[in-house]
Parts: structure tokens; sequence; C-alpha cells
């Protein structure tokens, strides 16, 4: 290589934070190639105005994953489990029991793990999905801004807010469901508008002779709209507390990436495959907390 050469790359190498192109002796244009982990996910395909980002190809193929794994199961499952089909079992059992200890009894617990061990084992797959090699580091060049950025093909699932957020709105809107078809809708409703509050006023003053109910009526209103916005806090937990772990470990592995590439990054690799498991148990518990609460019938308890 020439001298020429050497000083036009050494040029490159100085103003690699600029986003202009830098034009050598050889006519060739070096331009500045960016990519930072972004709170949103980046586009990669797009249909008329449906726009497909890479956490969503990624939820697509935990979804195509479970699909096959299910169907394989379901066509090798036998009276009598041999081979895999005894660990499987292990582990159903394993989760009703865990689910037991929260419902209090064996009928809630089939009632519910139907739908929150599925929750699990997806936000469990979209949480490791995003570890492996690959995800986050193939996908193409794109000019935005004057300058080429990286777009990666996929992107863990997790980390993007929206599928977050989306699973969130699912466990409560589940909850609210369960809670009509187990308490009625009457009942349920008013847990948080508290419209036979008032309903009962006239026959607490005049019939009963309850005068306290003056007071203490319109406060059991006001403890039901505390518990509606308790269900906008539900989301917003469930939703940041998931993207927030799974974002933080994606950035915090680039960095240990930067820093030193071979054998550092083995242990906290190690790390966020825990907090993978942790951050889906707590997840799919909180929900079947959340159904069981729901279910329960409130006007007896109290």
């Amino acid at each position: 290589m020439s001298q020429n050469n050497l000083e036009n790359l050494s040029d490159v190498q100085v103003q690699a934070s600029s986003p202009t192109a830098i034009e050598g002796n050889a006519g060739k244009v070096y331009t500045e190639v960016k990519h930072q982990p972004t709170l949103y996910a980046e586009p990669v395909l797009k249909f008329k105005d449906f726009t497909v980002t890479n956490s969503l190809l990624t939820s697509w193929v935990v979804v195509g994953l479970i699909v096959i794994f299910s169907v394989i199961i379901r066509f090798r499952i036998s009276r009598i489990p041999q081979g895999f089909q005894n660990y499987l079992e292990v582990m159903v059992d394993g989760a009703l029991k865990l689910a037991d200890s929260v419902t209090g009894n064996r009928q809630s617990s089939l009632k519910f793990l139907p739908i929150v061990f599925p929750l699990f084992i997806f936000i469990l797959l979209n949480n490791w999905l995003g570890l492996l090699p690959g995800i986050g580091s193939i996908g193409y060049f794109a000019n935005e801004g004057g300058h080429q950025i990286f777009i990666p093909f996929f992107r863990g699932g997790t980390a993007d807010l929206n599928t977050t957020l989306a699973l969130a709105i699912l466990a409560v809107i589940m909850t609210h469901i369960f809670g009509v078809m187990t308490v009625n809708f009457w009942h349920h409703f008013n847990r948080f508008f508290g419209l036979k509050y008032f309903l009962e006023l006239p026959k607490k003053i005049f019939r009963d002779r309850e005068y306290t109910a003056i007071l203490i009526q319109p406060i059991n209103f006001l403890v039901g709209l505390i518990e509606l916005i308790g269900e906008l806090a539900k989301v917003a937990s469930l939703s940041f507390r998931l993207f927030g772990n799974v974002f933080a470990g994606e950035v915090l592995l680039g960095a240990i990436a930067l820093i030193f590439a071979y054998l550092l990054p083995i242990p906290f690799i190690f790390l966020e495959i825990l907090v993978g498991i942790i951050q889906a148990l707590i997840f799919a518990m909180l929900t079947l907390v959340f159904l069981t609460v729901a279910t329960a019938d409130h006007g007896s308890s109290h």
C-alpha cells in the first residue's frame, strides 16, 4: 500500500465520528456506518401501510417454533409417557403445583394455566432468542440523514416496548374476562365504578337507619376509582418492567463486547439467560395473581 493510501486511511479513521463522506485518491467514497441500540424497533419490511419491524419478525419466529413444537408433541403424545414426554409432564406438573400456591386450589390452576403457561414460554423464548448469534448482527445498510445506518433483520421481541405493552394489555383484558365470567358483569363493574353504593344509599338510610352510610358509600365509590387507576398501573408495570430489563441486557452485552469481544461477555450472557427466566416467570406469576384476584368474590370476602 502506498504512502498516500495510508494517509487517506488514517484520515478516515480520524474522522470516523463525522457523518460526512470522505473521498480517497482512487475515487472511492467512504461513509460512516452507525448502529446503536434504539428504544424503537427498526422497520425491515413494508406492505403498503403495514410495516414489519425486526422485533415483530422475531416474535413471528417464536410463534412458529411454538406451533411446530406443539404439533410434534400432539402427534407423538401417548397414554404411557416415554422419552421426552416424561420431562414435559414433570414440567407441567411443576407448573400446576406452582400455580396452586397462588390460586389455592387445583381447579383454578387448571383454568388459568392454559393462559399463563403459554405467556411464560413465549416471553422466555423471546428473551433467549435475542442472545443468539446473528440476532442484532445480521441485517442490511440503509441511508438515513446523509449517512449509512445498519438495520438488523432480527431483534429480541421483548426488547421492543410495543411487544411488552401488547402482552400486558392482553393479560389485563383476560383478567377482566375471567372476572365477568366468574362473578357476573354487574358485580365486576361495580368493583371499579361503584354505582351500587349510590343505589343502596336510600335503603341504608331510610330502612336500615345506617346514617353512617352517607359517609361510607361515597368512600367506597372513590376506592373503586382508585382500583380503576390500579388497572392502568398494571399495564405500565408489566410492560415497562419486562422491556426495561431485556433492553438493558442488550445494551450491557453490546457495551461489554466493545470493551473486549472475547471471553469477557460470557459471564454476562449467562446472567442474561438467568434474567430471561426470571422476567418471564415474574410476568406469568403476576398475571396469575391478577386472574386469581379478579375471579374472587369480593362482595362475600368483604
